[in-house]
């Protein structure tokens, strides 16, 4: 089989669970084709992602002329395929009520999108996110390309589920994967009965042979480390308030903030209200490397979000044996708990400074504890390795099945080896109706 990965927009420092997963199934010997809607406009750290934006071909991303070329020729080469589409087409935008111009520019990127595939000989594609990305590889299906799958994360996914169209997503596609428990009921609840049986958990992993657990810092650290866009989501606007109401008693703590993005200058008037701004540092975007560093240097990681599917970092801090605070909402939940870390309602300003109290006056002992059983939890649950097994046999299924379907249409003359006969374009039926017209006059004259 020929796979393909499809994401809006790849690849970017908040997502490089995609490229370590891309990784982990091309190291068992199955090579992945990357596709993405557009570049990502920002400044890419770390040097594999830079890489990968190398080998990532774009859709939409100067490739104006492509797009129109390939729906001129969608249009005539196959206009069964293109009438196919449209019913879903207009679902799709009615409910995702943003205008004319992207439905138009999905419709487009979809024809694109299976000429590139059937050009490269790709038999399924897989998304990331149930977004813009995945309407456009249905769409290139309904066309008559590969068949799809994709993965939900959560948590902007689900805040308008209705605009996704959930529905159609994954009744068309060939299976959706599930990041957690959480996130695998909420797909449940929005897909047809018929459908929930193609909802299967794959939990995101991480390169855990990259982290190594590290010696604990020593008892006078005070550091606690956030990483994370700089987003409300997050919450790191919490976060001066409670540094300040514990500086008095911890005169050596500091909080570096890892990450950039739309709330910095909120974050920074809040340190500057509470006289904060030496004690809480907001570093900027960090590779991998400086990313590890970070968290390793640290007595525990925060993250006290408002919104989440399940944090990757939270996975990296447990694989480095370094304890947690975060939030108890959607999947954090079953992977943190009080045995490694500590979980607090989200928004509660004074369930957050007591966490971080705690965490700055467990002792040694108390952290290696906690940091040994979120290590063991990340080595059993999310190791990259073990989420690309899972996920080569539901991709090798998915393709059989196809495979099968194929066969059995074919052979009732149905299947897409019937479709040339069918879908032969604009063009063809031309062609097709002058020779008609002149078998008809032929036959006439013969008379």
């Amino acid at each position: 089989m020929k796979l393909a990965y499809l994401m809006n927009t790849y690849p970017m420092t908040s997502a490089t669970f995609i490229r370590r997963e891309i990784e982990a199934i091309e190291a068992l010997g199955q090579p992945i084709q990357r596709y993405a809607v557009r570049v990502w406009d920002q400044d890419l750290v770390d040097p594999r992602d830079r890489a990968e934006r190398e080998v990532t071909h774009y859709l939409l991303t100067g490739n104006l002329r492509g797009l129109l070329r390939a729906c001129i020729r969608e249009l005539a080469g196959n206009p069964f395929g293109v009438a196919r589409c449209l019913g879903p087409w207009f679902g799709l935008s009615w409910n995702a009520r943003n205008g004319l111009v992207r439905p138009i520019a999905y419709l487009m990127q979809a024809a694109y999108l299976r000429q590139r595939a059937d050009a490269d000989g790709i038999t399924h594609i897989h998304v990331h996110f149930a977004t813009n990305a995945a309407a456009v590889a249905l769409l290139a299906h309904l066309m008559g390309g590969p068949t799809y799958s994709f993965t939900a994360h959560g948590p902007d996914e689900f805040s308008a589920p209705e605009r996704l169209s959930f529905r159609a997503k994954i009744a068309h596609a060939r299976f959706c994967v599930a990041i957690s428990r959480y996130c695998q009921t909420r797909l449940v609840g929005l897909a047809r009965p018929e459908d929930h049986d193609k909802i299967r958990i794959a939990r995101c992993g991480i390169a855990l042979e990259e982290f190594e657990a590290k010696p604990r810092p020593n008892l006078g650290n005070q550091l606690l480390v956030c990483v994370g866009r700089l987003c409300a989501a997050k919450g790191q606007a919490l976060i001066p308030a409670a540094v300040a109401a514990l500086r008095g008693r911890f005169p050596d703590i500091k909080v570096i903030l890892v990450g950039d993005g739309e709330s910095r200058a909120e974050i920074e008037a809040a340190c500057r209200a509470h006289a904060v701004s030496d004690r809480v540092v907001l570093q900027g975007w960090a590779s991998n490397a400086e990313v590890r560093a970070l968290v390793a240097s640290s007595r525990a990681l925060l993250l006290p979000s408002f919104a989440e599917g399940l944090p990757i970092v939270i996975m990296e801090a447990f694989a480095l044996g370094r304890p947690v605070i975060s939030t108890r909402i959607a999947g954090i939940p079953e992977l943190l708990d009080d045995t490694c870390g500590w979980l607090i309602p989200p928004g509660d300003g004074q369930a957050l400074e007591r966490a971080m109290e705690a965490a700055l006056v467990a002792s040694p002992e108390q952290l290696d504890a906690k940091g040994a059983v979120g290590r063991a939890k990340v080595e059993d649950l999310h190791d990259r390795r073990m989420l690309a097994r899972t996920l080569l046999q539901l991709f090798g299924a998915a393709v059989a099945a196809s495979h099968a379907l194929e066969a059995a249409s074919g052979a009732l003359g149905t299947g897409r080896a019937a479709r040339p006969a069918l879908g032969f374009g604009l063009m063809g039926l031309m062609r097709k109706s002058r020779a008609l017209l002149a078998d008809s006059i032929v036959r006439k004259t013969a008379r």
